[in-house]
């Protein structure tokens, strides 16, 4: 079984003492390539700077993404947009993200939310690039951008859907790709995914681990640390198969190639 990871957080803090070797034992896992995921305009460049060196050893096997997460909205300012050109200048990044809307928590205000999304959707437009979404608690306002935004952005992928049969409807009407984590496989929150999951058309689905958060609660042997990672994507993948009721290997495939596609242009450059 062949997977990528199209959202990690391999930059976290919990894996500062054995970045590398969580890259490795993701490959030997089968998982390969992962996306850094970059959440403000520093943490992008940093990711883009780690892909890259590695690339200088191993071609293929990391990228990266360059956007501001919503909570960081509040942190943006007059050389945000620099930064983030700099970083997606990079061989290795290959969409703009992790944006979007997050009124769950409202670490940064709701307007600044706005305006930093709307920013970084103008920004994909601009360098013809893919956007990777956050939403939570604001699909209102959310859809409403996506939608007035859909002909000039390449494609949208909603990382970590966790929301409603009504909203997995409205996404996909858009075309967007759906990311979906070990939020499948938590008997408290994750249960309506099991139907919602049948809904997402094969060629629009796509997995991932947003470690090290996330850990799938159904993991038989969890680690004492409760860190999630890249490795246990196959376990994921397994869960959606079961619930699909596709062989694990065939949805390996299908994923894999939609992520490829998803990503395409700067895989072709890369």
């Amino acid at each position: 079984m062949i997977l990528m990871d199209i959202g990690v957080n391999l930059l976290h803090r919990s894996f500062d003492r054995d970045r590398e070797s969580v890259v490795r034992g993701a490959e030997k896992a089968g998982v390969s390539p992962l996306v850094i995921t970059g959440t403000d305009a520093q943490d992008s460049l940093r990711a883009a700077e780690w892909a890259w060196a590695w690339a200088a050893r191993e071609k293929g096997k990391l990228y990266s993404t360059a956007g501001v997460h919503p909570h960081n909205a509040k942190t943006c300012g007059s050389q945000t947009l620099g930064l983030l050109r700099e970083a997606a200048a990079a061989g290795p990044v290959i969409a703009i993200g992790e944006c979007g809307l997050d009124y769950n928590r409202d670490f940064s205000p709701r307007d600044v939310q706005r305006e930093w999304f709307e920013k970084q959707i103008a920004l994909a437009a601009e360098l013809g690039l893919p956007l990777f979404l956050h939403e939570r608690d604001a699909f209102d306002d959310f859809y409403s951008l996506l939608k007035n935004a859909r002909g000039r952005i390449k494609d949208m992928a909603v990382h970590c859907f966790t929301g409603t049969e009504k909203e997995l409807d409205a996404y996909l009407e858009l075309g967007c790709y759906i990311g979906i984590t070990g939020w499948l496989c938590d008997e408290r929150r994750g249960r309506h995914l099991e139907k919602l999951i049948r809904k997402i058309p094969s060629a629009q689905l796509m997995l991932e681990t947003d470690a090290p958060f996330l850990l799938p609660r159904s993991l038989e042997e969890k680690p004492r640390a409760g860190r999630n990672e890249p490795k246990y994507l196959p376990h994921i993948a397994r869960a959606a198969a079961r619930f699909l009721g596709k062989e694990p290997e065939l949805l390996a495939e299908e994923t894999f190639a939609n992520s490829m596609r998803f990503f395409a242009p700067k895989f072709r450059d890369s």
